[in-house]
């Protein structure tokens, strides 16, 4: 694969990128939307929640060899806690990393409530809502592009959610804790393919009921020139 998705920048996205560089990449994801890029080794990707408290769901796959992706569970078991946050390192379920969060300005992010689906809107949220559109659709949709299916389909991340461990252990899925033009941003350490989701969900409060778009950047650093 290579990185033939990248776009032209627009003017300013070199200001807004977390990490300074080259703007190999510069995209609006729109509301409910998908998208997907693969990010060169060394590249930093700034996600920018430009509204403020828009999920947006995740995917990590290694470009080279999509059978390599992203684990929630190694993940967490290397930083010994289920919040991301800068430091984190995003794992394979080989051990191996795929991408470190470089900065962050939110501090909270969840690798454990899962992506939403037609099948999980109907069950929590009644009959009514089997027809909305879902991030399991989006990934889909967009992995299609790739060669990926429904088998590829792992535990994801949640850029900006916000899902506290309740003391029986239950989760909640809760109004976030980010703010209009809130980032963060991710280096990868190999070429990863990164698939997402702008979350469409409109029954919890992860979207604040309002899903909104966010901003992708890629920078490349002066260093990796």
């Amino acid at each position: 694969m290579n990185t033939a998705t990248y776009a032209s920048p627009a003017a300013g996205a070199r200001d807004i990128a977390l990490v300074s560089g080259d703007v190999v990449l510069d995209e609006l994801v729109e509301a409910r939307g998908p998208w997907s890029a693969v990010v060169s080794a060394g590249d930093v990707l700034t996600i920018v929640d430009l509204e403020g408290n828009q999920a947006v769901d995740c995917l990590l796959y290694a470009a080279g060899d999509t059978s390599v992706r992203y684990s929630a569970a190694v993940t967490i078991a290397h930083q010994q806690s289920i919040v991301l946050t800068t430091g984190s390192v995003l794992r394979a379920e080989t051990g191996a990393p795929l991408m470190t969060v470089v900065a962050d300005e939110v501090g909270v992010h969840d690798t454990i409530g899962g992506a939403c689906s037609q099948e999980s809107n109907t069950l929590r949220y009644g009959q009514h809502t089997r027809e909305q559109h879902a991030c399991v659709e989006n990934f889909l949709i967009e992995g299609s592009r790739w060669g990926l299916g429904k088998r590829d389909l792992v535990s994801n991340i949640n850029w900006f959610m916000n899902v506290p461990v309740d003391p029986d252990g239950a989760l909640g899925i809760v109004d976030g804790l980010s703010a209009p033009g809130k980032r963060v941003a991710l280096r990868a350490e190999v070429d990863t393919l990164v698939l997402v989701s702008n979350c469409p969900q409109v029954n919890n409060p992860c979207n604040g009921f309002n899903p909104t778009p966010v901003r992708m950047i890629v920078t490349r650093p002066e260093a990796a020139l």
